[in-house]
């Protein structure tokens, strides 16, 4: 994971769970993106207390979008965060080389 790879420069998670990384997400150093569900409360809940052990954590909120974000749109909001994500954490490590 990110955290044995210090190379590492952005990660998104689409309805992850790193609340189950244990000891090893302060170890994160790279940005890390947390895609949840809108109408997935428990996940929610459960990122939102782990975005805190990260050093750089943001948290997108897919509107009324569940678990597997099967709902219409929401896997394509997904993909233009992630890709946003990586546009902007990317190009900021490709300069500091």
């Amino acid at each position: 994971g990110a955290a044995a790879r210090p190379r590492v420069a952005a990660v998104p998670s689409r309805g992850g769970r790193p609340d189950l990384a244990g000891p090893s997400l302060p170890r994160v150093r790279a940005p890390v993106l947390l895609i949840v569900g809108g109408a997935d409360a428990p996940v929610r809940d459960l990122t939102e207390r782990a975005a805190r052990g990260l050093d750089i954590a943001e948290i997108h909120v897919v509107d009324g979008a569940a678990h597997a974000f099967e709902e219409p749109g929401a896997l394509e909001e997904v993909t233009m965060q992630a890709a946003d994500w990586f546009n902007r954490h990317l190009v900021r490590a490709a300069t500091r080389r």
